[in-house]
């Protein structure tokens, strides 16, 4: 694979829809084996209130698996209007959502491990004008 993956160490999961990605993702993260989670899906935007309920939760799902088990979760559900959207934006005139969703999990699993090991953390957020504050691990 072009980001040095064995195949062996990926695992696909399917699931029945966009909903269930969150409960799966979780699943996946906390059996600690995973240096990131890839979420990948299509939700297409119909004439009910639907989408937007399903959006919202799937979004917030999966930033929460994310922040509660450590583990990188890489957001690539497109959220679309209509199926050529979503065609274009799979792969063809709007870039492919997917490979940068597993190129943006590649590098915050690097970044994970350069993290992981450092006896300090620096925490801020620009404004403190060289001051920095630092906690320990």
């Amino acid at each position: 694979m072009r980001s040095g993956a064995k195949k062996k160490d990926v695992a696909l999961v399917r699931v029945p829809g966009a909903f269930e990605i969150p409960i799966a993702a979780r699943a996946l993260a906390e059996t600690k084996k995973y240096d990131a989670i890839i979420c990948i899906g299509c939700l297409l935007r119909g004439d009910t209130a639907h989408y937007d309920v399903i959006v919202n939760e799937v979004t917030r799902g999966i930033g929460q698996s994310a922040q509660e088990t450590g583990v990188p979760h890489a957001f690539g559900v497109l959220t679309c209007d209509t199926l050529e959207q979503a065609i274009d934006r799979a792969g063809l005139k709007m870039g492919n959502k997917g490979f940068e969703a597993a190129q943006a999990a590649v590098e915050m699993a690097n970044l994970k491990k350069a993290v992981v090991g450092r006896s300090s953390l620096v925490v801020g957020n620009g404004q403190n004008k060289g001051k920095s504050n630092t906690r320990k691990r």
